[in-house]
């Protein structure tokens, strides 16, 4: 399974559908399944002074150190101005749930299916891969229905 460690609360906004680009100061060639890891680091948090980033925290669970759900990462953009303009204008939630300037990318996901069970994992930078052969991921129903 290919996996991708996002900070918190950032992957939970996409397990939940409030976020569905992830920006990224990298590209990458990859498309397809990605399921989304939870980093452990609670510092990005302590960072968020945002009134309606923490209005969207109220109610919500984070998951840090866990894969929570898949999605298919479907493109990666570069940033112009142009596309920052319209996502700003589009939906002003994702705008703030990210960091959008010039020269970034933004990595498009769609199809998020949260799993059943989290899986406890350490995380890591990159993409990077979730062994299919674990025990724990045979056993599991992965996804809600």
């Amino acid at each position: 399974m290919k996996v991708l460690t996002i900070q918190e609360p950032y992957a939970t906004f996409i397990m939940h559908g409030t976020k569905k680009i992830e920006t990224r100061s990298w590209k990458t060639k990859y498309r397809g399944e990605i399921y989304i890891h939870a980093g452990k680091s609670k510092k990005f948090l302590k960072k968020i002074n945002n009134n309606k980033v923490l209005k969207l925290l109220e109610n919500i669970e984070l998951n840090y150190g866990n894969i929570i759900c898949k999605a298919e990462l479907i493109d990666c953009v570069y940033m112009t101005k142009a596309f920052i303009d319209k996502v700003k204008s589009e939906n002003n939630y994702e705008y703030i749930l990210g960091e959008y300037a010039v020269g970034r990318y933004a990595w498009i996901l769609q199809n998020v299916q949260k799993l059943n069970q989290k899986i406890h994992a350490k995380g890591k930078l990159n993409i990077w891969t979730y062994p299919e052969s674990s025990n724990h991921v045979k056993q599991l129903s992965l996804f809600e229905k």
